[in-house]
């Protein structure tokens, strides 16, 4: 029996997340297994099954972790010295530039619809809306129904998925987002 070849670097979840993330981007998560991510990475398929139990498990991981990032990014607007209206503002367009700062993290928390997946990953989804409806009820100088608050969700969520399918960065784009979130603002008035 040989010994086992030393690796370079510890391999880590992150290193795998990072990996996978790719992978799924190119090929889409049902064309992609744990020995490719890890034959991508130049490890055994086992030492992913150390940190993961399975690839819908480490998919949940990844989701996790981009549903963080992006209640970081709301939670920084929040911070900012700024005025309600301005807030409100802010938080839109925070939206919209997560999304099209992180197209491939945006499409597999908003827009995957595998159903081993659906149903291991719920939460994320409904915590996030749970955070921006609070959010804008918040900023909001009057009563915001639960249709209003969905309708603004969705105004925004097409905004950005029409805009990850294509090659532009939020920074060429920013002028039609501010133009988008001025009009949803003029919905609020």
């Amino acid at each position: 029996m040989s010994p086992r070849k030393a690796v370079e670097q510890e391999l880590t979840k992150e290193m795998i997340m990072t990996a996978a993330r790719e992978l799924f981007r190119k090929k889409g998560y049902q064309q992609v297994s744990i020995r490719q991510i890890a034959s991508e990475l130049g490890y055994s398929h086992g030492s992913i099954y150390y940190h993961f139990k399975n690839k819908a498990d480490l998919f949940y991981a990844m989701i996790e972790t981009d549903f963080k990032l992006l209640d970081r990014w709301l939670e920084d607007v929040m911070n900012l010295n700024l005025d309600h209206q301005g807030k409100l503002r802010e938080v839109l367009l925070a939206y919209i530039r997560f999304g099209l700062t992180h197209k491939s993290q945006y499409e597999m928390m908003f827009l995957l619809s595998d159903d081993e997946v659906k149903n291991y990953v719920s939460k994320g989804p409904n915590e996030s809306y749970e955070k921006f409806a609070s959010t804008l009820i918040e900023l909001t100088n009057r009563k915001v129904t639960i249709q209003e608050t969905w309708s603004i969700f969705l105004s925004l969520h097409g905004f950005v998925s029409h805009y990850c399918r294509c090659d532009e960065t939020y920074n060429e784009v920013e002028m039609l987002a501010m133009i988008h979130v001025n009009f949803i603002l003029k919905s609020l008035g």
